[in-house]
């Protein structure tokens, strides 16, 4: 596993401040943070559980705090 990191976005593993509207994560970090994988996370974009954003290249990111509000909506209702 590599590490890497682009403007605007701490490197992988990064502890992030959930409060920080600006930090996006990539669909792996999703995915690790819900243990699912990150084609469940491409699903729920689409369906529209978790709004994504998409970059210049088309790839999608996360608001990291609409990610952890879900997170803690689910475990609220006995979920992850």
């Amino acid at each position: 596993c590599f590490s890497y990191a682009y403007e605007g976005h701490p490197p992988m593993g990064t502890v992030v401040d959930r409060a920080d509207l600006a930090v996006l994560l990539t669909p792996r970090e999703v995915a690790a943070l819900f243990d699912v994988t990150p084609k469940t996370i491409a699903r729920w974009d689409e369906a529209g559980i978790l709004r994504g954003e998409r970059t210049q290249g088309g790839h999608r990111r996360f608001p990291a705090p609409a990610v952890y509000e879900l997170h803690a909506f689910l475990e609220g209702v006995g979920e992850p």
